[in-house]
């Protein structure tokens, strides 16, 4: 791969504060995600996983180093110009889903259009999504607890891609699915990935970062 990271960390820390004294996070980490990688982050619990995945999606800034998306240094931007970045540019995909309950699945996947492009269009959007990821337009107007955990992932991994971002950042995907819906929900990021989209997924599962192309372990807030 040529050209710019599309992340790049030189020397990045986390340090949080807290009652019984300071927690390093994440401590002097330096690496790069190119563009088209598929990236599994692995390491024990507490290890820093999801605080570097924060980092790069722009849900957190550092106590110290530099972060650059697309050559373009975001260490210190303000809450405004980072939720920009996340909206235009970044796809989020949890363990919990965190879809809205009040919603049916098509608004939940249509709600990251809402600021920036029309009814029509956004709700054209996000059934040309939802059928990508096998979803029967059946589903369309049910509301999250009317869809089973499967169903639901792929209602969540439809909206993080609806913006068509740079970059998918996904913490535990399968976390809470069964191994053969875990597969078919890998099988679709896999596909994503092979498309061309770049890829970040945190997972504690062999199996599931086997679909990965390459493995960062970190330990104690380092890359070892």
């Amino acid at each position: 791969m040529s050209g710019e990271p599309i992340l790049r960390f030189e020397e990045v820390s986390k340090i949080y504060s807290l009652p019984a004294g300071d927690v390093v996070a994440l401590d002097r980490v330096t690496l790069t995600v190119d563009p088209g990688e598929f990236i599994a982050v692995m390491g024990p619990s507490g290890s820093g996983k999801s605080t570097l995945l924060n980092m790069m999606g722009c849900l957190d800034v550092p106590t110290a180093g530099r972060i650059y998306l697309s050559g373009q240094d975001i260490s210190g931007l303000g809450d405004d110009d980072l939720t920009r970045l996340r909206r235009d540019r970044i796809g989020f995909v949890f363990q919990q889903f965190n879809l809205i309950p009040l919603l049916s699945a098509v608004e939940n996947v249509e709600f990251p259009l809402i600021l920036t492009t029309d009814r029509e269009e956004s709700r054209h959007r996000a059934f040309e999504v939802m059928r990508a990821m096998n979803l029967n337009d059946t589903l369309f107007t049910h509301r999250p607890g009317e869809l089973s955990g499967g169903e639901q992932q792929r209602v969540a991994i439809a909206r993080a891609l609806v913006n068509d971002p740079d970059i998918l950042l996904c913490d535990e995907p399968t976390g809470n699915l069964d191994t053969k819906t875990g597969t078919a929900i890998m099988e679709i990021l896999a596909g994503e990935n092979r498309e061309g989209k770049t890829i970040v997924m945190v997972t504690h599962d062999p199996n599931i970062a086997a679909y990965a192309r390459r493995t960062i372990r970190i330990v104690d807030g380092r890359v070892v």
